[in-house]
């Protein structure tokens, strides 16, 4: 399982000795995308989660799931033709529902691409056509290109868990910001998803 990360964990390992020490803690990189899920699905999923913990995440999303049984996900045109009440019974907000129908349209009017044509597309060309979208962040579109497309290289320099990582990692009195965060993994190239995967998981307390 972790063999298509063994590389890239090498080379953040000898970047310096804070990375080889984590690395060497962490173990091998685990990361798991899921490649069978088309961008509608990917988006979909990730804005059940937005600004909730996994638990509360998984039953929302069990329950959509649950409408739409014995289909493994709700289409698009399902999604659309359901009545909004029983949608938000879920546990969508409101805010949550019309980001969530509006993905579902930009589906069937080819502004979310379908699987193929979002793997011919270079990152931040399909950033640029998403965040277009109600409620779909950059973060949300990076979630996307890690977990279903695959992409080694990416970096999502919004996560407070990334920011946080690396000022753990590094002992530092504050976390980078943004563009800080931009400059520094620069050196993580070409695989700063896997970086990112490791940062997600520094201890909250460092060792002296």
């Amino acid at each position: 399982m972790s063999a298509p990360y063994d590389e890239a964990s090498t080379f953040l390992a000898n970047l310096d000795e804070d990375w080889r020490r984590h690395i060497a803690s962490v173990g091998p990189c685990l990361l798991q995308p899921k490649p069978a899920r088309d961008p509608y699905e990917a988006l979909v999923r990730a804005i059940a989660y937005q600004q909730l913990h996994a638990k509360a995440g998984d039953a929302i999303l069990g329950r959509l799931v649950a409408l739409f049984a014995p289909a493994a996900f709700p289409a698009p045109e399902q999604l659309l033709a359901t009545d909004s009440t029983l949608l938000r019974s879920c546990g969508f907000s409101a805010s949550k529902l019309a980001t969530l129908q509006g993905i579902a349209q930009a589906t069937l009017d080819g502004i979310v691409p379908d699987y193929a044509t979002a793997r011919a597309m270079d990152d931040e060309a399909l950033i640029e056509r998403l965040v277009s979208l109600r409620g779909v962040g950059r973060w949300t579109v990076e979630m996307l290109l890690i977990y279903s497309l695959e992409r080694v290289d990416v970096l999502p320099a919004d996560d407070f868990g990334v920011r946080e990582g690396y000022r753990r990692l590094k002992g530092l009195e504050t976390q980078p910001n943004r563009r800080q965060i931009i400059a520094i993994g620069q050196a993580w190239s070409p695989y700063r998803t896997v970086a990112a995967w490791y940062l997600w998981r520094v201890p909250k307390i460092k060792s002296a």
